[in-house]
């Protein structure tokens, strides 16, 4: 029997979503209670890696169990031996054809930036930015990243498939002094996210123009990766879509 699982956490603690050599990952937590509840190896397989420090409140992945498993008392159990800073939040049956990664239609994630003094009940959830922003001009660089580009310089991958072409779109809600940016596409390369945050950080405080995004958003340019990365921990994988 094949299982999906949803499950949300914390990542403040751990080296990202895949097994890592040099540090706890979510992975490794969610394998381990499972291999011990179920008394045999489990491996899990999740619809994509999170980085160290990123959040998630709908993160997923499938594994196989035995037909006869309870999956209600299942899901008990492992969220009565996770770490509390990990909750699964719902185990569902699925057909054997079913892909936690491949399957998946569309990612949503958002990310939140304050602005002001640190506050030390949301740090740890939000970008605290200290110094002065412009907000208009820094809302209209992150909406610059919207459509279909290729993407190969806000991304640290190596290689694509898919030439390094993303369609994304984004929605943003500024409150006083708080921003969150959603973003929803049909995938998200490593550091996409925070190489877009951090070069639209930089428009609006103006080290760069906003025609800097154009520039590197052209087809057939050689390939010049940006050095602004926002920082993980205002990062959330919020849901995905199959």
């Amino acid at each position: 029997m094949k299982l999906l699982g949803k499950v949300a956490y914390k990542g403040t603690a751990y080296q990202g979503w895949q097994r890592q050599p040099d540090g706890p990952t979510v992975e490794e937590a969610i394998e381990k209670v499972l291999s011990t509840i179920l008394n045999v190896e489990t491996s899990i397989c999740g619809s994509g890696r999170t980085d160290a420090g990123v959040h998630a409140r709908g993160q997923y992945f499938h594994f196989e169990v035995k037909n006869d498993t309870n999956i209600n008392k299942l899901r008990y159990s492992c969220n009565q031996l996770l770490p509390r800073d990990i909750h699964l939040v719902s185990l569902t049956e699925i057909d054997d054809s079913f892909h936690a990664r491949f399957s998946a239609k569309e990612k949503h994630y958002s990310y939140t930036l304050f602005l002001g003094e640190n506050d030390p009940f949301t740090n740890e959830f939000a970008y605290h930015f200290l110094r002065p922003l412009d907000a208009g001009l820094f809302i209209s660089a992150i909406k610059a990243f919207e459509g279909t580009h290729p993407f190969q310089d806000f991304t640290s991958k190596e290689k694509d498939e898919k030439a390094f072409v993303r369609t994304v779109r984004i929605e943003v809600m500024e409150d006083e002094n708080k921003i969150r940016i959603d973003f929803y596409g049909d995938g998200f390369m490593k550091y996409m996210i925070r190489f877009m945050v951090g070069t639209a950080i930089a428009i609006g405080e103006k080290r760069e123009s906003i025609t800097f995004i154009s520039e590197h958003l052209q087809e057939n340019k050689v390939r010049e990766i940006v050095r602004y990365k926002a920082p993980s921990e205002g990062l959330v994988l919020e849901d995905v879509k199959y």
